[in-house]
């Protein structure tokens, strides 16, 4: 049983939660989940089975696209709903959508971010949330990211909702205090939700009540995506009948005419994902397998 399962998370549930849950409905140890979602956070998590779980590091870099709820007036220590309030400013009246936009438009492109105390980075091998819940404070590092878009969705009273599309390792929590700092108050993000990771969506996800059901007929396998779908966002190279066996056996083979970008790229025969390759570091007239699936 190989392939991909666009889960649907819900809220509640941690991503290691998830993972031990398809293990059981698949009746399979090999899972292994594309980029954690905190408990209170729902949306799209792809979880690999079988022999997609080679692809888990390429799945997770990948673009994510968020909705999410900026809470002005109220920071917390955790950056989101569920911390304690640490600093308060009323707001009379909300920015207008035209000085919120504004803003915005400083937090597209590259940025820095520092991660948050309850984070799980890990500073002089400790994570960051252990720190925190001992009450130390200790040098976080700075980190860049990519904003690829930021939409102003719609306003509350002293609230407003974006669709964010950016790189791994954002954290929307500190975007959303950033943000509201620059638009003059405390803030803290209130909602999230992942619609968006890869090629996988909302649209296409599935929870898990429609996995029980598929299980009860023996036909959750039907859920499952072709690995191939999980490397739509990497480069292609074609091969023929005759390479096909070569990549199998885990060959290195001479660089292509038609430099594949990016790299890595995936190595496909007739729409079966055979192997991810990349340029060789050390000699660049070769290319060589950094993962292979048998067929």
């Amino acid at each position: 049983m190989d392939g991909i399962l666009p889960l649907w998370k819900p809220r509640g549930m941690t991503s290691h939660d998830c993972v031990m849950k398809c293990r059981r409905l698949f009746k399979t140890k090999k899972v292994g989940h594309t980029g954690t979602l905190d408990p209170e956070v729902e949306g799209v998590l792809p979880i690999c089975i079988g022999q997609a779980t080679k692809i888990v590091p390429f799945l997770t870099n990948t673009k994510k696209t968020y909705i999410t709820e900026v809470k002005l007036g109220t920071a917390t220590d955790t950056e989101d709903a569920q911390g304690s309030v640490i600093d308060e400013k009323k707001v009379c009246q909300l920015p207008s959508d035209e000085v919120i936009r504004e803003v915005l438009e400083d937090f597209t492109g590259t940025i820095t971010q520092i991660p948050p105390m309850y984070s799980a980075v890990k500073v002089n091998g400790k994570k960051l949330y252990e720190y925190a819940r001992e009450n130390k404070t200790v040098e976080r590092p700075k980190r860049q990211v990519t904003i690829y878009e930021i939409e102003l969705l719609s306003l509350g009273i002293d609230s407003f909702r974006l669709k964010v599309v950016c790189s791994k390792g954002t954290y929307i929590r500190t975007l959303c205090v950033d943000i509201g700092k620059k638009l003059g108050y405390p803030a803290h993000m209130s909602d999230l939700t992942r619609i968006e990771t890869a090629s996988f969506s909302e649209k296409n996800s599935v929870d898990f009540a429609t996995i029980e059901e598929a299980v009860k007929v023996n036909n959750q396998n039907q859920l499952l995506f072709p690995i191939v779908k999980g490397v739509e966002h990497l480069g292609r190279l074609k091969v023929d009948e005759k390479t096909k066996a070569q990549i199998l056996n885990g060959q290195k083979l001479s660089r292509p005419e038609e430099i594949v970008k990016p790299d890595p790229f995936a190595v496909i025969h007739e729409e079966q994902l055979l192997a991810i390759y990349q340029i060789h570091p050390e000699n660049k007239e070769q290319i060589k397998p950094i993962r292979v699936f048998n067929s």
